[in-house]
């Protein structure tokens, strides 16, 4: 019912607009992942995923190796020592999940710093390129289930050369890049 509803809203839109002026449309989250500065962000987010990853490993070790210690040794000990490794150990535990619940956030977070830049850059790249043609409207196609290429101007190869993205370069080659990336690592 809410896909009836917004396909309505969009075609009615798209009728109202192309009874008031131009139409034109861009593949927005295209652009945005192929823009260069997207790669420095991609490593930069990456980069911290990677040390996260490497920080929350050392944790599941050191209560591993804790864990296998206190099954190992838990006979030998007195009471108020065998307590004590198990305050220990749920202690660790608890820390892993708040670090887990943490950093997910945190690299969230830095994700959307890292972007919104990209994104405002890309939309004043577009909306440059629509003021210059006179478009009235300018819809992301990434949105759409159908655009007429008939009635609306695709204007995302004018803002990929706007943004400097490599002729070449589509979102296929860049997936075979960061397939490549990872298994390199």
């Amino acid at each position: 019912m809410k896909k009836i509803i917004l396909f309505a809203a969009a075609a009615l839109l798209t009728i109202t607009a192309s009874a008031q002026g131009k139409l034109a449309h861009v593949n927005f989250s295209e652009l945005v992942q192929l823009m260069p500065e997207a790669d420095a962000a991609r490593a930069q987010i990456n980069a911290a995923s990677k040390e996260a990853q490497d920080t929350y490993q050392a944790m599941v070790d050191e209560y591993q190796s804790k864990a296998q210690q206190y099954e190992q040794k838990r006979a030998t000990w007195t009471d108020a020592i065998r307590q004590n490794k198990e305050k220990e150990l749920t202690e660790i535990g608890q820390r892993i999940q708040e670090f887990q619940q943490t950093i997910q956030n945190e690299l969230a977070q830095q994700q959307q710093q890292l972007m919104a830049p990209i994104q405002e850059k890309a939309f004043q790249a577009v909306e440059k390129l629509a003021k210059a043609g006179g478009y009235a409207y300018v819809f992301d196609a990434s949105q759409y289930l159908f655009v007429d290429n008939n009635q609306s101007k695709d204007l995302t190869p004018e803002a990929r050369k706007a943004l400097g993205i490599p002729d070449g370069r589509t979102l296929e080659t860049l997936q075979q890049e960061l397939q490549a990336q990872a298994q390199a690592e």
